[in-house]
């Protein structure tokens, strides 16, 4: 049998009709994706999982030759092989979180949304590559090197979700799942080409997500297609009782939506002017604007609205993130938690102990934890950490106001295309404020995507980012299909 080729499927669907025709089993798909991941050069996986993957791909080879067809009611993943970013625990298999802190963790559990994609019929091919502990824009911070650009080896995918958003792209799985803090999903996925999807906060269970900022950080995913991703969210999305932030509220219907065309007549779509500045690159705001001017083509109006406190969101967010991170990976500390390496164990003195445990954390965590461990210290908290708190509530109000004008909000996800690897590994402020756009959203809970809108400079990847109201992911993913569909007919 000729081998797949795994860059020619656009969707799960376009492979669950092809399992319908008998061209191949799941088996044979799964083995030509693991055969794509393993010999290519991008460096997205840390961690393959072939032997668990082969089972699963075969169990559902007796399944599809039972039932003829695929059984898509009851499991909508039947047969598709998934990539797992490596900061979602998983039951028995290595989980690091690119970083040699955990190098050798093996969790005694799966993560929440791990376990409902695999009751959906997915199994996962192994532990995707990212930012050591998701901090990072461009994935040059793993403990295991750099991912590259599935299409410009010498440029940034984009992190910390860089492992996630490459590996779909250059055809090394179906989709993915990635996790956004301050924008981790939708950067990638601008970079690399791809549609990913930030949830709003509380609508996916964050229970089995090592946590980097703990009222900040979404797992979402990452795919080819806008209907892709709905997929997944469907699967994922809904109240968890181990997770105590978790909404109880019905389950989206996101595939329905994709299938759904928008009311163009009555959609109105905002415009921040703050999202449109000189740092914006001229290829950038090419494409987005050709984005914009196909929606008031199809009838959207286009309203300009103002987020005033969104100047400020770079700030706050590197205040309120690294405090928490400060919280949260203070339990990696070679006793508790964490490895504990043998100049530690053979340390006679407390300090010497902890100065070599924690020397496993790489320099930008330790950047981050540095920062954050002085913004909650006494004297300074106040002036800091509860003043970023504060400035949060005025940027989510922005958005408030905003959305009694508008239904969604469109604009760019960064304010350039995929820089070279290395162009700002020096300068770690140029780097944060890549995520100037990508943020607000975060500090407000509320769902974004990004959804390709075409090449800028250099024939590098754009992506549009709409974001909308709490609770609005069945919206954006009505529009998001809606103008992939129209890019596909031009």
């Amino acid at each position: 049998m000729k081998a797949l080729d795994t860059a020619r499927f656009q969707s799960i669907r376009e492979i669950h009709d092809a399992f319908d025709r008998g061209e191949f089993l799941p088996s044979e798909l799964t083995r030509a994706y693991l055969q794509a991941a393993q010999a290519g050069t991008l460096n997205a996986f840390i961690t393959f999982t072939e032997e668990n993957a082969m089972r699963a791909a075969v169990a559902a080879d007796q399944v599809l030759k039972a039932e003829k067809k695929v059984p898509r009611a009851i499991l909508p993943l039947f047969g598709i092989p998934l990539g797992l970013k490596d900061n979602l625990v998983t039951e028995g298999v290595r989980t690091t979180c690119a970083s040699r802190m955990l190098e050798n963790y093996h969790p005694p559990y799966s993560a929440t949304v791990v376990k409902r994609l695999e009751n959906a019929g997915a199994f996962s091919l192994g532990k995707l590559n990212m930012d050591e502990f998701a901090m990072g824009g461009s994935n040059e911070n793993s403990a295991f090197g750099a991912v590259q650009h599935p299409t410009h080896p010498d440029r940034v995918p984009g992190g910390s979700s860089g492992g996630s958003a490459a590996a779909v792209r250059a055809g090394q799985c179906v989709a993915s799942l990635g996790s956004d803090t301050g924008g981790s999903i939708r950067l990638p996925a601008s970079y690399c080409g791809v549609v990913g999807l930030k949830p709003t906060y509380g609508r996916v269970s964050r229970f089995g997500l090592i946590a980097f900022a703990s009222s900040l950080d979404q797992i979402g995913p990452l795919g080819r297609s806008v209907e892709d991703c709905a997929v997944l969210m469907d699967v994922m999305a809904g109240h968890d009782p181990l997770d105590s932030t978790s909404l109880m509220i019905e389950k989206p219907s996101c595939v329905d939506a994709c299938r759904r065309a928008p009311d163009w007549a009555g959609l109105r779509v905002g415009i921040p002017e703050e999202f449109f500045s000189a740092q914006l690159s001229p290829g950038v705001e090419t494409r987005v604007r050709e984005a914009l001017k196909w929606f008031e083509a199809q009838g959207a109006k286009l309203v300009p609205v103002t987020l005033p406190n969104s100047r400020h969101a770079v700030a706050v967010y590197y205040l309120v993130a690294v405090s928490e991170a400060s919280s949260n990976l203070a339990r990696f500390d070679g006793v508790r938690y964490g490895n504990r390496s043998a100049e530690a164990a053979q340390a006679s003195k407390l300090k010497d102990f902890y100065e070599h445990a924690r020397a496993a954390f790489g320099p930008e965590v330790k950047r981050r934890l540095i920062l954050g461990t002085f913004a909650l210290s006494s004297g300074y908290q106040d002036a800091y950490y509860r003043k970023a708190c504060q400035v949060r509530a005025l940027v989510a109000h922005d958005f408030e106001r905003a959305f009694q004008e508008v239904d969604l909000i469109a604009g760019p996800v960064a304010p350039t295309t995929a820089f070279r690897i290395g162009e700002k590994a020096g300068d770690p402020l140029t780097l944060y404020l890549n995520d100037l756009l990508t943020i607000p959203a975060n500090l407000a809970g509320l769902p974004a995507m990004s959804v390709p809108c075409g090449d800028g400079e250099d024939g590098l990847p754009v992506g549009l980012q709409l974001m909308g109201p709490s609770l609005s992911e069945e919206m954006l993913f009505s529009v998001g299909a809606a103008y992939e569909r129209g890019r596909r007919q031009t």
